[in-house]
C-alpha cells in the first residue's frame, strides 16, 4: 500500500497555520499502542470518516486502532468501507484516547450509563474537534479545537505538520468528512484552505466522483421505504408564512423504518427546499419520553446553531441538533421549538434591515 508523507515545505507555501497542539499530541501518541478513537451518540459523516481515516493513519504508524461508538451506525452511513468495525463496547485495554467532532461530554451518554467514563478519565484524552462550544470535557489532555469546515479539515491539517503517513484511503475518509459537513463545499464555513486541502488530496489520487457514486449507490431505498417518504412529505407542517418546516416522527415509525434509513434525512432536504422556508426541524420522539431533533437552515439564515443551543444542543449555523432526555410533553417541546425559531429569524431579519439603513 502507498502511503503519502507530507514535507514542512507544502504547508509553508500555502501560509497554512501551525498547530501548537501538534506537540504534545505527538508525545500522547508516541507512547501509546493501543489507542481508541471515540465518536458521540449521534455519529455523522464528519465523525465518521474522521474515525476511519485516523484507524487507518495510526495502523500505519504501528499502533493498534480501536473503533468505539455507544450507538449504531445509521445505515446512511455504511457506504464507507470499515463501518462495521465500528463497536458499541468499550475495550478493556487501551493506552490513549482520541475523541473527534465533539467537545461535550454530554454526547457521550451511552457511556454514562455504562459506568465507564472513568476508565476514559485514566488515560490521555486528545479531542480534535471543530465545533464552536466551549470544551466540556475537563479530563482532556490536549484539546485541539480550530474554526475548521470538518474535523476532517483538521486531522488532515494536523497530519501535515506531523507528517503522519496518510494513504489514498485515509484520505478519501477524510474529503468525505470534509465534503459531508461542508454540504459539497458550499457552506459559509468553507474557505479557500478547505478547497486547496480537497484539490491536495483529488492530487494524490482521490476521485471525488467515486466517493458521491459510492454514497448514491447505498443510498437506493426499497419501495417500502419511497411510500413511506411520501407519508411523510405529506405530513410536514409550515409555519410563520412557511418560513419554518417541520416534520414529527413517532417511535413506532423510527424503530419500524430506522434499520433502512433514518426518517429524519429521508425528507428534510425537500422540507428546506420548500418556497419561503428559511429552517427545517425534523423531531423525532420516543416512548420514554425523550426528544431529539435535527435542523437545517437554508443560506442566509443562520440560527440552527443558536437553536440548537436553546435546548442544550449545538452544531454549526446551519446545521444542529439537540436531545431532551428529561421528560417532557413532546408537544410542548414541539412548540416552544418552533416559537423560538420564528423568533430568531425575526431577530436576524430586523439586525439585517438595521444594516442597511
Amino acid at each position: 500500500m502507498t502511503v503519502t508523507r507530507f514535507t514542512k515545505t507544502a504547508v509553508a507555501n500555502y501560509n497554512r497555520p501551525m498547530y501548537s497542539e501538534a506537540p504534545i499530541i505527538q508525545e500522547l501518541l508516541a507512547d501509546a499502542t493501543r489507542v481508541l478513537i471515540m465518536q458521540a451518540d449521534n455519529p455523522d459523516g464528519d465523525s465518521l470518516g474522521s474515525a476511519l481515516a485516523l484507524e487507518l493513519i495510526l495502523g500505519d504508524m504501528g499502533k493498534e486502532p480501536l473503533l468505539y461508538c455507544g450507538v449504531d451506525i445509521p445505515s446512511y452511513l455504511t457506504y464507507l468501507p470499515g463501518w462495521g468495525r465500528v463497536s458499541k463496547d468499550l475495550p478493556a485495554h487501551f493506552d490513549a484516547a482520541i475523541i473527534v467532532d465533539t467537545s461535550a461530554m454530554s454526547l457521550f451518554e451511552q457511556l454514562e450509563k455504562s459506568g465507564r467514563k472513568g476508565q476514559i478519565a485514566n488515560k490521555p484524552v486528545i479531542v480534535l474537534d471543530h465545533h464552536p462550544v466551549e470544551n466540556s470535557i475537563p479530563f482532556a489532555r490536549v484539546i485541539c479545537n480550530k474554526p475548521v469546515v470538518a474535523t476532517g479539515e483538521l486531522i488532515y491539517e494536523l497530519g501535515q505538520q506531523l507528517q503522519w503517513p496518510m494513504n489514498v484511503a485515509a484520505q478519501e475518509m477524510l474529503a468525505t468528512a470534509i465534503m459531508a459537513d461542508s454540504l459539497g463545499l458550499i457552506t459559509e464555513s468553507t474557505t479557500a484552505r478547505t478547497i486547496h486541502d480537497i484539490a491536495e488530496m483529488v492530487e494524490h489520487g482521490v476521485s471525488l466522483a467515486k466517493l458521491e457514486n459510492n454514497r448514491r449507490e447505498m443510498m437506493r431505498k426499497s419501495p417500502e421505504l419511497i411510500k413511506y417518504k411520501g407519508d411523510l412529505l405529506q405530513r410536514i407542517e409550515y409555519h410563520a408564512d412557511d418560513r419554518v418546516a417541520v416534520i414529527s416522527i413517532p417511535w413506532r415509525e423510527i424503530e419500524k423504518y430506522s434499520p433502512q434509513y433514518n426518517p429524519s434525512m429521508l425528507v428534510i432536504d425537500e422540507m428546506r427546499s420548500t418556497t419561503n422556508t428559511q429552517v427545517a426541524i425534523a423531531f423525532k420522539y420516543y416512548n420514554d419520553g425523550h426528544t431529539t431533533a435535527k435542523i437545517r437552515a437554508n443560506y442566509g439564515y443562520p440560527i440552527a446553531g443558536k437553536l440548537a443551543e436553546h435546548f442544550g444542543g449545538g452544531g454549526h449555523p446551519y446545521a444542529s441538533g439537540f436531545k431532551i432526555t428529561q421528560s417532557r410533553p413532546f408537544n410542548e417541546v414541539k412548540s416552544e421549538c418552533i416559537q423560538y425559531a420564528i423568533k430568531l429569524l425575526n431577530n436576524l431579519k430586523q439586525e439585517q434591515s438595521d444594516e442597511t439603513v
